[in-house]
């Protein structure tokens, strides 16, 4: 096991407010999208192989990121369920389809996303959105998945 190099260990302010904003972050917004889970910074590492990278993302994706102003909740999932298909990375995208719903977009909006990527990410992009999409909101797939 590695040396502990969590902001909070390094001892820079910023680090450490962005390692606090990205813990009440996520842990709002998680919340909504998994009701009865929690965040907190006891359960971030488990002591196996690359333990430190859901600390890397709570302070440079969940402090830094989510956690500024400019723009809400809502549009950030948007955006990211965009990237996201892009990227082709659909565990995280069916993640997001219920962080998503948890900052207010409804069922239609995040489909009209998938529609809407299919033309710029690809229809194999979107069609593989589609399915993550399903399985997160607990629907089964269809026979044209």
């Amino acid at each position: 096991m590695t040396e502990n190099r969590s902001p909070a260990a390094a001892g820079s302010a910023a680090a450490t407010d962005l390692y606090a904003l990205g813990l009440e972050t996520m842990g709002a917004i998680v919340g909504a999208a998994y009701p009865g889970s929690s965040v907190s910074a006891d359960g971030l590492r488990d002591g196996l192989f690359a333990d430190e990278i859901t600390e890397i993302g709570l302070v440079g994706v969940w402090g830094a990121l989510w956690g500024r102003e400019g723009l809400s909740r809502r549009d950030r999932s948007l955006v990211t369920l965009g990237i996201l298909i892009a990227l082709g990375a659909e565990d995280e995208f069916g993640s997001h389809v219920r962080i998503g719903l948890g900052n207010g977009l409804t069922e239609d909006e995040i489909a009209e996303v998938v529609y809407h990527s299919g033309g710029y990410a690809g229809f194999p992009r979107a069609m593989a959105a589609r399915k993550a999409a399903r399985a997160a909101l607990g629907q089964s797939a269809s026979i044209a998945d």
